[in-house]
């Protein structure tokens, strides 16, 4: 848990996504090839595997800050939508990508339900925690060798 948060987040997840992609943890709906991330989106996304991105980024978020729900992560990717002449206003992103993700990722064992106190929502699973932090060592030394060399 400790180097999640250490290493670089941007580089965390994109090695996190290559490898759901590579393991076939999670794959994209039929429908997401033309979906908008949300309400605040003009147009889909650019990036062909933009799913395997979200889950690592909620997975991330779920390691970070679980137990987390949908609500939350609704939030936390959501943003401003320009309306023209009227003030911007915030929109939460769409429900049923994140909900479809956390599915997905429950179904590969890397996340569970589960509820501690009055929170309840998703946490990582033993196989999620050392998925995400080997890929955190890996990225770690990487760049201990880089600071090294300099």
């Amino acid at each position: 848990m400790t180097h999640i948060l250490k290493v670089n987040p941007n580089e965390l997840i994109h090695k996190t996504a290559d490898e759901l992609k590579k393991h076939k943890l999670v794959h994209p709906t039929e429908w997401s090839r033309f979906v908008k991330t949300g309400m605040h989106k003009e147009r889909f996304p650019d990036n062909a595997d933009w799913w395997y991105h979200r889950s690592a980024a909620i997975l991330r978020a779920i390691a970070k800050l679980g137990p987390i729900g949908t609500e939350k992560l609704r939030t936390k990717y959501g943003g401003l939508k320009g309306r023209g002449h009227k003030p911007e206003h915030f929109y939460k992103a769409s429900g049923s990508i994140i909900r479809k993700i956390l599915q997905q990722l429950e179904k590969s064992e890397l996340i569970k339900s589960t509820q501690k106190g009055a929170h309840k929502g998703r946490v990582l699973t033993p196989k999620g925690t050392s998925l995400v932090d080997k890929i955190a060592v890996q990225i770690s030394k990487k760049e201990s060798k880089k600071n090294d060399q300099i």
